[in-house]
């Protein structure tokens, strides 16, 4: 005899596939849940974490700012310092440039120039003067090319002025100063060359040679019996034979 179900059975079926979609759907929704949890708890701790090496990388450079103004207040220090260590090592090697240069322009005047104004800037010297004739003035300026503490001398100015009748023309002319015991640039890289201290000592080590056929020089030890000897070559007095002879 066959059996006949009349119970709702596919109502009942229905619900219980609800209730498992419904089950499933929590447990998606929970796992959904976590693993956002889980995502944002990585995140954030790669955003703090980056964060704090933000704020240390922040810190060392704020040190290192202030390392560099250290060293910046250092460099202009040194700076100064090396300013001043130049300018005395210029007063030191320029400190006899004065004397020699008024030295120079003493000696290098000649007659009927003077000079009634001196004016020097920097390597610059202006020389202001009146003199007798223009013959005068060239005379002059060859005299300061060939003296050594100055050099390319320039003449601006030279005409015929009233006031003085024995020197009737005032002249402006520019000196640049120079430095002869100052090393010398040949090369022109702007380094000063260094003495040749080598080619001067070669000739004070080299050995003198000798010539066989050069005539020998007498030293002062062998001159004293050379100067002897014209009185041994002198005729001794004669002496009495023994005995008795007669004159």
């Amino acid at each position: 005899m066959a059996r006949i179900n009349l119970l709702p059975w596919r109502a009942e079926r229905r619900k219980l596939r609800q209730k498992e979609f419904l089950t499933l759907l929590g447990l998606c929704a929970a796992a959904g849940v976590v693993l956002w949890f889980l995502l944002n708890s990585y995140y954030n701790g790669q955003i703090s974490g980056q964060n704090d090496r933000n704020n240390y990388l922040k810190d060392q450079i704020a040190q290192v700012d202030k390392q560099i103004a250290t060293i910046d207040e250092l460099d202009k220090k040194k700076a100064k310092l090396l300013a001043r260590k130049e300018v005395i090592e210029q007063l030191q090697a320029n400190r006899s440039q004065m004397v020699h240069l008024f030295d120079s322009l003493v000696r290098t005047i000649p007659d009927g120039v003077i000079l009634t104004s001196i004016k020097q800037e920097g390597d610059k010297l202006t020389l202001e003067g009146r003199s007798q004739s223009n013959a005068r003035v060239s005379t002059y300026m060859r005299n300061l090319e060939g003296s050594g503490w100055m050099t390319k001398p320039d003449l601006s100015i030279i005409e015929a002025r009233a006031g003085d009748p024995a020197l009737p023309y005032a002249f402006t002319l520019s000196v640049l100063l120079a430095n002869p015991n100052a090393p010398k640039d040949e090369n022109g890289d702007g380094v000063p060359d260094a003495p040749a201290a080598d080619a001067t000592a070669a000739p004070a080590a080299t050995t003198p040679s000798i010539d066989p056929t050069a005539t020998p020089v007498a030293t002062p030890a062998a001159t004293a019996p050379a100067a002897a000897a014209p009185a041994a070559d002198t005729p001794a007095p004669a002496t009495p034979a023994s005995g008795g002879a007669s004159l």
